[in-house]
């Protein structure tokens, strides 16, 4: 099942123009849990630090975070960074377009073989590190890159079903890809990442699950089901708008709930960590 192309095609109807793309920003806000969580603790962050700040998004994507980021603090330098240059070339097309290239940079990065040194305040690197095999070197990379006391904040997902994938192998072939069929990892193990950050030289770092019940059901709901609707015929972009009427104040209520409550497990993890 292929995800990519359904945000390539999503991508392209909301790039027609800046305001679109906004749009397309604040749908993504709402509709992605993931973003819920990081936006709450970005939020949370950002009171307690100044003005004068350097933020780094390794692996920026379409550009989601860093235009929230940048809304939050107009004093801030932020960076993003990703291995796709039709990606680097388009974010920074559209953030000159809304007046904001002096604050805002994308350029290319591989992140196993990142080497900038103590620049960076925050750290936020969302759903990449589950396509890295060498994570290891990445964790070592971006605690090189931070400033002391720093905070870098990771979502990615757990080993509790988080990238909903299915391996395959000579025994157990049975011809089912994964939702997510780029991940390199079903999942961190919450102490795995925990003691990977540690040894790259981290300290307090805390890690927690999201996608807990209310939230796993949001998912689907929000994403999953119309992403294999699409894949089965693109007839359904005209049925989409119908279908997220009846489903979107399901998801909001979902997203709320899965933000404010403690999980005992979960297919998500949130990760803060310090240097």
């Amino acid at each position: 099942m292929q995800y990519d192309p359904i945000k390539r095609s999503l991508g392209k109807v909301f790039n027609s123009t800046p305001s679109l793309r906004r749009v397309f920003y604040k749908l993504l806000d709402l509709l992605l849990l993931r973003s819920w969580h990081i936006r709450k603790e970005i939020k949370r962050w950002s009171k307690k630090v100044g003005n004068e700040l350097n933020v780094l998004d390794a692996g920026s994507g379409f550009g989601q975070y860093v235009y929230f980021l940048s809304g939050i603090n107009k004093k801030w330098n932020i960076t993003g960074v990703d291995v796709k240059n039709e990606q680097i070339a388009d974010c920074n097309q559209f953030f000159t377009k809304i007046n904001r290239q002096e604050q805002v940079k994308f350029k290319f990065a591989d992140l196993t073989k990142f080497e900038e040194k103590d620049k960076y305040d925050l750290v936020v690197s969302v759903d990449v590190m589950e396509h890295i095999e060498d994570d290891e070197a990445v964790f070592k990379n971006l605690y090189q890159a931070m400033n002391l006391g720093g905070m870098i904040l990771i979502s990615t997902p757990s080993d509790q079903g988080g990238s909903d994938a299915h391996h395959h192998d000579a025994e157990h072939d049975d011809g089912v890809t994964g939702f997510i069929d780029e991940h390199v990892r079903d999942g961190y193990n919450m102490q795995e990442i925990v003691q990977k950050l540690k040894k790259a030289g981290f300290r307090d770092v805390d890690a927690r699950y999201s996608y807990g019940i209310p939230g796993k059901i949001s998912w689907k709901l929000s994403m999953k089901y119309p992403i294999i609707m699409l894949n089965a015929t693109k007839a359904f972009f005209i049925l989409l708008p119908f279908y997220y009427l009846i489903t979107f104040p399901f998801c909001l209520l979902l997203n709320a709930i899965d933000v404010a409550k403690t999980h005992k497990s979960g297919t998500g993890l949130i990760v803060k960590a310090f240097k």
